[in-house]
């Protein structure tokens, strides 16, 4: 049948997710909090049955798995930390996964540490981030028909119309589409800007710290993808500076997703605003300041999520170590609750000698006021000492480093020992493509 058409079982599982995707984003807040709750009652019962770490947890904490659930008690359990998903994996794994989960496989994501975190997710996870990145597609209502450009880290180089044939999932479980070429972050980035300037691309799809070197290519060029009608931006956190500058270059909007690897998509921008809508049917997602309290709309605190559909490795309120700022009541009418915006990692915070920390107001605009800086990186090292990478058109006099240290002091808050050192080539980025413009190195007892 060629149309309408039938979707296979897969398309027909997304579909249905998606319907129910559409109604519950308009739910009373009361109604959602009670089927988080009923959902998480799930989740919980099979952690303390089939998960070693969590029988214990539960018994130290007093918890039984068949309790009835309020929020005052779920706020009583412990805060599942990173450190401690790195060295009790094997105890935190489900013993027995639920069939029709479906198949377990299992991604490993790593901070600036080098820790690795494995995590083990289902079929039915795959399910439900097929569903919310679809949710993405629809809110921003999307055009299959265009080609999409995609440049992140670990995948091929696709140019032709026979290797790009289309979206992939979710998209090619139920629509046709137009090609979709794709580029690895290794690529030089003025032969991507000519590749996009090629392709002429209706979307991209890249990095943040990517799209910013592109906007420097062609803001030098004075051309741009002229059927452009939307970037989306994934893995790193999105500044308002690069919005406005996306804007002012290549005249079109940024659509930031915020995601992690161990829980999948978290939050996705609002159509009609630039706060970030929670993924409420997929994630209970908490912002709480130092004394473990929820922070109210306007206060920033940090991220702790807990998955409730991972029975294979169950996560329930596990800190992410990211920091982000809670969001009003959107006016677009879906009652999902808001972020204003992502903040970046703990790992990202300056540390100051008495030990306060906080988010260091460093930026590259400020350093072109200075020289031409094509790209920088600031390392704290320890509590004296930070380390400014460059990566530079043409080295700096004196007076332009004395000047450029200065602004890094004013920016940290404090007078830091200040060391240059130039890169000859771009700065290193993670294995998953990601670039951090700050990394604090002091210690840390819950990396």
């Amino acid at each position: 049948m060629a149309w309408p058409a039938v979707p296979a079982r897969a398309g027909a599982e997304l579909l249905a997710q998606l319907y129910q995707l559409e109604q519950t984003q308009y739910f009373p807040q009361q109604l959602l909090k009670t089927r988080q709750l009923q959902q998480f009652s799930q989740v919980m019962r099979h952690a303390a049955e089939t998960s070693p770490f969590y029988r214990e947890r539960f018994r130290a904490a007093g918890l039984g798995a068949q309790d009835s659930w309020s929020w005052t008690r779920f706020s009583a359990l412990p805060i599942l930390t990173r450190r401690e998903l790195q060295t009790q994996a094997e105890h935190i794994h489900s013993e027995r996964i639920p069939r029709s989960h479906g198949q377990w496989h299992e991604i490993q994501t790593s901070g600036s540490t080098g820790q690795v975190v494995a995590v083990r997710r289902t079929g039915m996870n795959q399910l439900l981030w097929l569903a919310l990145s679809m949710r993405d597609h629809v809110w921003h209502r999307r055009d299959f028909r265009k080609s999409l450009a995609v440049i992140r880290a670990n995948v091929p180089a696709q140019d032709d119309e026979a290797s790009a044939a289309g979206w992939g999932p979710p998209v090619s479980l139920l629509h046709d589409s137009g090609p979709c070429y794709t580029r690895p972050l290794s690529t030089d980035v003025s032969e991507l800007a000519a590749w996009l300037l090629e392709k002429n691309p209706g979307y991209l799809l890249t990095y943040p710290t990517y799209l910013s070197s592109l906007l420097d290519c062609f803001a030098s060029l004075g051309q741009r993808p002229q059927q452009l009608v939307e970037v989306r931006t994934i893995g790193e956190t999105l500044s308002p500076e690069l919005r406005a500058r996306c804007r002012a270059v290549l005249g079109v909007p940024i659509v930031d997703t915020y995601s992690a690897q161990e829980v999948g998509a978290i939050a996705l921008q609002c159509p009609d605003s630039e706060l970030y809508h929670v993924h409420a049917e997929s994630l209970i997602v908490e912002v709480l300041d130092d004394a473990g309290k929820p922070c109210a709309p306007g206060q920033t605190g940090r991220v702790v999520v807990t998955d409730l559909h991972n029975f294979a490795t169950p996560l329930l309120r596990y800190e992410l170590r990211d920091y982000a700022e809670v969001g009003p009541a959107c006016t677009c009418g879906r009652t999902l609750p808001t972020i204003s915006r992502v903040l970046g990692r703990r790992r990202n915070m300056v540390v100051l000698p008495n030990g306060k920390r906080y988010w260091p107001l460093v930026g590259l605009h400020r350093f072109r006021e200075i020289a031409q800086i094509l790209q920088y990186q600031l390392v704290q090292h320890d509590l004296q000492n930070v380390e400014l990478r460059l990566v530079v058109a043409a080295k700096l006099d004196a007076v332009a480093e004395a000047r450029l240290v200065e602004t890094v002091q004013q920016a940290l808050g404090h007078p830091f020992q200040i060391r240059l050192s130039y890169v000859d080539h771009e700065l290193e980025r993670s294995a998953g493509g990601k670039f951090e413009e700050f990394v604090c190195r002091v210690a840390d007892g819950n990396s």
